[in-house]
């Protein structure tokens, strides 16, 4: 039997006990927003779920405007053991990681080569600090390009399986029904199985439009290319996800920051305590003692007319409204089947070698 190779990476992610990359051979296919429904729905699942979103599209980051983290006041906070995810809810069931987090403007372009991709990858993987997940999601740019063979080659300890830890990185591909996405689909799928990645399936997205008006649906990007492929190159086919209308208002409002993440309503509220510290500081004992001491005013804590808390996770409670959710449940139950399945017939393997 093969022993598992130790790197920082593998001891980083020794704590997560799924990984799932997800893929596109073309851009525009809606790979982003498919990783972050595929993490909500994941969520969904079991209320007890911890999920990771990686966001490895190191020159066009997009997943924290998506999950409503896309202020400068979400920041990555560095621990001593390592980096802090920003987190989207209250619970933390869902962290981020992104270059985004890190850029002093979040317009600045990232122009860097390939060593530098590189480097950010690594630590991306070795210092930040998930601690127990039951899955992460990792964001790819599209295409294969030096993040996917980065990636790769430092998730490669992982790849070995043990009986404690029956399970390797997966993968999903993302593409849309029409001919010019699916060859390039064909072209991802073919490095996977050069660099040995398992694909668990294939997600057709934007297959159809449902008019909201009368229900009609029309095939804008055809129908169905998706699942031929999927059958031809024997991969298993996941489901099909049409263009839905109130999805797309959903992540417009997260992105104009109406409906913001955890991570943007604590650093905007502890920059209000320390402004109110500062009033506080220099105002009068009597002010003081009005205020209760804290400078808060009356919608603060310590009074007892503050208004209730909001809901834990306002974005997943929206987009459990969206039909999209339901499609992308069925496709999460699919997945998590054949990696289960997969875990099943890899301990079954190990176990008869060692007799």
């Amino acid at each position: 039997m093969t022993e598992a190779i130790e790197t920082p990476v593998s001891r980083r992610l020794a704590s997560v006990k799924n990984i799932v990359i997800v893929l596109s051979g073309k851009g525009g296919v809606g790979k982003s927003s498919s990783s972050v429904q595929l993490a909500l729905s994941l969520l969904a699942l079991n209320p007890t779920n911890r999920v990771g979103l990686l966001d490895l599209d190191i020159t066009g980051p997009s997943l924290p405007r998506m999950v409503g983290l896309d202020d400068p006041t979400a920041t990555v906070h560095q621990s001593s053991a390592g980096w802090v995810p920003v987190y989207v809810d209250q619970e933390r069931r869902l962290g981020v990681m992104s270059i985004g987090f890190l850029l002093k403007d979040r317009g600045d372009s990232v122009v860097w080569r390939g060593p530098k991709k590189d480097g950010m990858i690594r630590q991306f993987l070795s210092e930040v600090r998930w601690g127990e997940l039951d899955y992460l999601v990792v964001d790819t740019p599209p295409g294969t390009s030096d993040e996917h063979i980065s990636l790769l080659t430092h998730l490669h300890p992982l790849f070995t399986p043990t009986l404690f830890k029956p399970t390797t990185p997966t993968s999903i591909l993302i593409s849309t029904p029409q001919t010019t996405a699916l060859n390039d689909t064909i072209k991802s799928l073919s490095f996977t199985r050069k660099l040995s990645l398992p694909v668990m399936g294939l997600v057709e997205n934007m297959a159809g439009y449902a008019c909201p008006c009368c229900g009609e649906i029309s095939d804008t990007f055809g129908r169905g290319g998706g699942e031929d492929l999927a059958t031809r190159e024997g991969v298993g086919f996941l489901g099909r996800v049409p263009i839905d209308t109130v999805l797309v208002g959903l992540l417009d409002a997260v992105s104009k920051g109406e409906l913001k993440g955890q991570g943007v309503i604590e650093a905007q509220a502890q920059a209000q305590v320390e402004v109110d510290q500062q009033h506080q500081s220099g105002s009068a004992a009597e002010s003081s003692i009005q205020t209760n001491g804290n400078g808060s005013g009356d919608d603060q804590n310590g009074d007892g007319n503050q208004s209730a808390p909001g809901p834990a996770f306002p974005l997943l409670d929206r987009y459990l409204e969206t039909t999209s959710a339901k499609v992308w449940r069925t496709i999460a139950e699919k997945l998590l089947e054949k990696i289960e399945s997969r875990k099943v017939d890899i301990r079954r393997r190990l176990e008869g070698q060692g007799e």
